[in-house]
């Protein structure tokens, strides 16, 4: 019997719906996996009394003949989407065996179209790193070549290694500058960031307000499409969610791109670029215009401002938002002599370097004296940058571009660990998307000479995601790209 772990969404619905296997047994499958696989350290929970409850709902529902759009199907969830009686840290200590009282709106979606939870996905502290080694858990490893113990990217390290190494089906995941399509490229699985209020982010832990979004990371192109479609949708509790029909998005998938026009921006292959990285990249071109689309270069002049902008709005955007975590009302809590100790001793001990960092940029860039000079600077680019994108979309439908400049690294890699401005250039292709609030995927496209997974991301108009899918779903037909056994 095929090791039914390994199905997509797709091809589990329709075994659960044929009886050939059961939400309990598929459900015991992932808990297995996840056993077997806890050196990885992709999860920092596990929940299996709630999976097998759910599980066993699942299966009254098939009994009944009212199944729903993700009935059974078993999912990691990020341990940034707050879970009801389900313990959610951000991977921090100063949340230390906080339970929410309240479900996010997203994984609420998704429980109420039928999907199980399996349990919380590592990630980097508050979603700041682009390797998930700035979790206070430890870690995670890639499971490509798990003997080199490779990062498995960042900050959604969790989600992309538990859905590569079968742990899960799908997993939820964010993207504030790249989290959803750096690691997906990184671990040889696919992913999408949304189009900005696409998908509520109630309930979600905020890292930067204007950049976050939620979306997911899944085996294939249609996985996505089908998790993004329930995931989606207007949320009153999210004064950013727009009100706008969600589109079925897999019905797009299969369509031909004949006529179609694919933007190839010079900016993104500056000089020193990985040349296996540019031959994918050529070879993804050559592809699409194989199968009728039309290339056009358009020019992105304000991309080589995107990384420092956005390293200045994002923390600025931090140190307002991780105010909050003062010791006085939840998580962590080092009593001091006076309140003043308290917030210090709370802080010093609840935070990790990197979160620190980002703080202490933020609070100097909006200080007064530089609020102009730098956080005013940065939104005024923020705009260029924006507008950028506008007027490449006049002449071209979607844009292909490398996800990353390299494959993954090295756990404790110094040129990274040493100099984090090293460690931030790993978005160096994937922040513009985050500052002009456009969706975009990363999908696996072959194989670096040393065995490990390169992708390329795709960028879309605003609300276009369905331009996206149909184009992925051509790319990763002709690519045949072989996902991790």
């Amino acid at each position: 019997m095929t090791d039914i772990t390994k199905l997509t969404i797709a091809e589990t619905l329709g075994g659960l719906k044929n009886k050939q296997f059961s939400a309990t047994d598929l459900t015991k499958a992932y808990l297995k996996s996840m056993e077997d696989n806890r050196d990885l350290n992709a999860y920092v929970l596990e929940t299996p009394e709630v999976a097998l409850a759910q599980a066993a709902q699942s299966d009254a529902h098939y009994a009944a003949g009212t199944a729903r759009d993700l009935e059974g199907i078993p999912l990691g969830i990020k341990d940034l989407f707050c879970t009801k009686n389900i313990r959610t840290t951000a991977c921090s200590h100063i949340l230390d065996n906080f339970v929410p009282q309240y479900e996010s709106t997203v994984t609420a979606n998704l429980f109420n179209a039928g999907a199980i939870c399996l349990g919380k996905l590592n990630l980097d502290e508050f979603a700041m790193g682009s390797s998930t080694e700035n979790s206070f858990f430890g870690s995670t490893i890639n499971p490509w070549q798990y003997e080199r113990k490779l990062v498995p990217g960042g900050s959604s390290g969790g989600s992309s290694a538990a859905v590569a190494a079968n742990m899960c089906a799908a997993a939820t995941a964010t993207d504030t500058g790249g989290s959803i399509r750096q690691p997906a490229a990184f671990c040889g699985v696919t992913g999408i960031k949304p189009t900005y209020g696409r998908c509520s982010r109630y309930g979600v832990i905020a890292f930067a307000s204007s950049l976050d979004q939620p979306g997911p990371i899944a085996k294939d192109v249609r996985d996505c499409a089908i998790l993004l479609k329930s995931m989606a949708g207007h949320d009153v509790k999210d004064a950013t969610s727009v009100d706008m029909k969600v589109p079925d998005f897999a019905a797009v998938i299969g369509q031909s791109v004949r006529g179609m026009k694919i933007g190839i921006p010079a900016e993104y292959r500056p000089q020193g670029l990985n040349e296996e990285m540019v031959g994918y990249w050529d070879k993804g071109i050559e592809m699409l215009r194989q199968a009728g689309a039309e290339i056009v270069d358009i020019y992105l002049p304000h991309t080589k401002y995107a990384l420092p902008t956005y390293y200045i709005i994002a923390p600025a955007e931090v140190s307002s938002n991780l105010a909050r975590y003062d010791g006085v009302r939840y998580g962590l809590r080092v009593d001091g002599k006076s309140l003043d100790d308290m917030y210090i001793n709370t802080r010093s001990a609840g935070f990790g370097k990197e979160v620190k960092r980002r703080i202490m940029i933020g609070t100097y860039v909006l200080s007064a004296g530089y609020y102009d000079a730098y956080y005013r600077k940065a939104q005024k680019i923020r705009r260029l940058i924006r507008n950028d994108f506008i007027e490449a979309f006049k002449l071209c439908d979607v844009i292909l571009t490398p996800t990353t400049p390299t494959t993954a690294f090295p756990i404790g890699d110094k040129s990274m660990s040493e100099n984090p401005i090293n460690m931030w250039l790993n978005d160096v292709f994937t922040v513009s998307v985050n500052l002009a609030g456009l969706p975009a995927m990363s999908l696996p496209i072959g194989l670096s000479a040393d065995g490990l997974p390169l992708g390329l991301q795709l960028i879309g108009r605003a609300f276009d995601e369905e331009t996206i899918f149909k184009t992925a779903a051509v790319l990763e037909k002709e690519a045949k790209f072989e996902r991790l056994k």
